[in-house]
């Protein structure tokens, strides 16, 4: 049996509590930015799975770095700096953080780093779709999915068009957010070639795709000795 402990209790940290329940895992504590002073006495876990927010993180680091607990996070909006006090602390216990644990995304960025070299000289766009609370953008996932298509921040990226913008240039790559209803999650990589065009589309029909995923995470994780990991080491078995 697991024991996690949950960073983040809004809507995805009480649906991650309700899959590890029905999996049998024990919940032995959860604080988010309401209630911080709970960081500095939760007790340790075999993993802590974080989606709560930037604001959260002086306190999560707290608890990470008193307790040794494995990390799994999904908190999107980290700066650089941010993230780098995450990697951090991979010295001391296993760490993973993505902005999407769905494996089907994983399986796109896979196709996008294996075949997006190919398809090198076509041009390039993404766009994402969220529902209307999200309060980021371009999403965590997007800008994973952009990472694939540009591994070594050549292109210059693009987040709008407007009014008399001259032609496209073959280094830009177009990233658009578009914000609405209840959508859970939908992005689509385009790829335009001379008298063809691809879509690669993923689809998240509820956050219980991510939730999955992330338990899933959480159970490799705990087998792994301190190291930043990557969702494909973990799903893939890749070492």
């Amino acid at each position: 049996m697991m024991r996690i402990f949950l960073s983040g209790y809004g809507r995805m940290g009480r649906l991650i509590e309700e899959l590890a329940l029905e999996k049998g895992w024990e919940v032995v504590g959860h604080a988010d930015i309401t209630c911080p002073e709970v960081y500095e006495t939760a007790p340790a876990a075999d993993c802590c799975i974080d989606f709560s927010g930037v604001n959260a993180l002086p306190g999560l680091l707290s608890y990470l770095r008193r307790t040794k607990t494995p990390l799994v996070s999904g908190t999107t909006g980290f700066s650089e700096a941010e993230l780098a006090m995450l990697q951090a602390l991979s010295g001391q216990q296993p760490v993973i953080w993505t902005a999407n644990y769905s494996t089907g995304v994983a399986v796109l960025r896979r196709m996008l780093r294996d075949y997006a070299p190919v398809l090198r000289d076509w041009d390039k766009e993404l766009v994402e779709t969220h529902h209307n609370q999200k309060a980021d953008a371009p999403s965590g996932t997007a800008k994973l999915l952009l990472h694939e298509l540009d591994p070594n921040d050549e292109a210059t990226v693009v987040h709008g068009r407007d009014g008399l913008c001259g032609k496209r240039r073959p280094e830009e790559i177009g990233v658009f957010s578009l914000r609405g209803g209840t959508v859970a999650g939908t992005h689509t990589v385009y790829f335009f070639g001379e008298d063809e065009a691809l879509e690669l589309t993923h689809r998240a029909s509820s956050r219980r795709i991510f939730a999955s995923g992330a338990l899933r995470a959480a159970e490799a994780l705990c087998a792994r000795r301190p190291g930043w990991y990557t969702l494909d080491e973990l799903l893939f078995n890749q070492q």
